[in-house]
Formats: structure tokens, C-alpha cells, sequence
């Protein structure tokens, strides 16, 4: 069973705890992460980039000129993708890039990228922040104290002091625990959470 430091928001160790063996402790496995990585962020893809082809742009009803007898190359249409203000030739169309990955995978994925940060030490778990206003220096101060830099937040719920004190750190994100995701955890180098966070993703990924 995993064991982490808990750590007081000075950075002081002031016991240890105790992580579920399988949420925190399951061997990573590089080709499904990155496979529900590419599965995010196919999902932020919009899909409407389009351009105009010669049968949707304005105009080209007229051949432009007679076709022998001016000296200039053939045209039968303003609306040729040669012409200024003409079609795109092979431009974006819309379409979907969404992928298909089993939610039983994407859940699997999640406890992988939890149980490499615990292996690595870079989870770090306080019992709690201790803001009590909000204020950009003071989190900054905890986060100094730490000495992290590319920071994961998380928070157990929603919690308008911590995401108002933190969201003018560079390179520093406060996610609530319901929108726990693969790519954050990867993105960000150290995860910081409270003792409160841990049970809450422990009640919700509890076998």
C-alpha cells in the first residue's frame, strides 16, 4: 500500500498517510496514457475550419472572355481556384476528430497517471492550505515554500479563495476534483491536494 508525507502548509511533515493500493499503486502503462491523451485533446478540437470551394464562391456565371482571338490563356470561370477571389483547392472541411476509448480505460488511465506522480514524489498532500482570504502573495509564499514551480492544484470542491489566489501564478492550475484528468496530471510536474481531495477521488474510483 502506497504511503505519502502529509505535510502542513509551512512544509513540515506532520504524519503519514495511507493511499488505496488501487487507485495509487498500479503499474503505469505508457501506450494506454498516451492513448487517452490523444483521446482529450481530440476532444477540444472544434472541427469547423472550412474553406470555399469553386462550386460555393460568389460569381462565375459569365465566361470571363471569348476563348480564341484575345491572346490571353483560356478561362470559363472567374470562380477557378487560379483566380483572386476564386475556390480553395483541397482547404479544410468540417469534420469530427473525436476518437473512441472505453470509459473502463480512461478510468484505468486516471489511477495510472495518480500512481506515477506518487512513485516520482511528486504528490504532494497537505492537510490543508490555509487561506483564509484571498490573496494572490500568500499562495505564492506556500508554493515558494514548496519549491515547485509547474503546479497542479486540486481542489475537493469548489473553493473561491484558492482559484482566485492562484490564477494570476504563471504555470500553476486549480482543478476541482470531479475534473480530474489524464493530461493535467501528466502536464504538470507536482500535484498539490489536500487530505480532503484524496478521499474524495478515493469514494469516487473506489472499487
Amino acid at each position: 500500500m502506497p504511503t505519502v508525507d502529509l505535510y502542513n502548509n509551512s512544509n513540515e511533515v506532520i504524519g503519514q498517510l495511507e493511499l488505496r493500493d488501487d487507485i495509487f499503486g498500479i503499474p503505469a502503462n505508457p501506450h494506454l496514457l498516451h492513448e487517452v491523451v490523444l483521446y482529450q485533446l481530440a476532444k477540444r478540437r472544434a472541427g469547423t475550419a472550412k474553406t470555399k470551394q469553386r462550386s460555393e464562391v460568389r460569381g462565375g456565371g459569365k465566361k470571363p472572355w471569348r476563348q480564341k482571338g484575345t491572346g490571353r490563356a483560356r478561362a470559363g470561370t472567374t470562380r477557378s481556384p487560379l483566380w483572386r477571389g476564386g475556390g480553395t483547392t483541397h482547404g479544410p472541411q468540417p469534420r469530427n476528430y473525436e476518437l473512441k476509448v472505453p470509459k473502463k480505460v480512461r478510468r484505468l488511465a486516471l489511477k495510472m497517471a495518480l500512481s506515477q506522480k506518487v512513485s516520482e514524489q511528486q504528490f504532494k498532500v497537505l492537510d490543508n492550505l490555509g487561506l483564509e482570504q484571498i490573496r494572490t502573495k500568500d499562495f505564492a509564499q506556500i508554493l515558494d515554500r514548496f519549491q515547485v514551480k509547474k503546479t497542479l492544484v486540486l481542489t475537493p470542491r469548489e473553493d473561491e479563495v484558492i482559484e482566485k489566489s492562484a490564477r494570476n501564478i504563471p504555470n500553476v492550475k486549480v482543478l476541482r476534483s470531479e475534473g480530474l484528468n489524464v493530461y493535467d496530471l501528466l502536464n504538470y510536474r507536482t500535484i498539490l491536494l489536500t487530505q480532503d481531495t484524496i478521499e474524495k477521488i478515493e469514494e469516487r474510483f473506489g472499487s
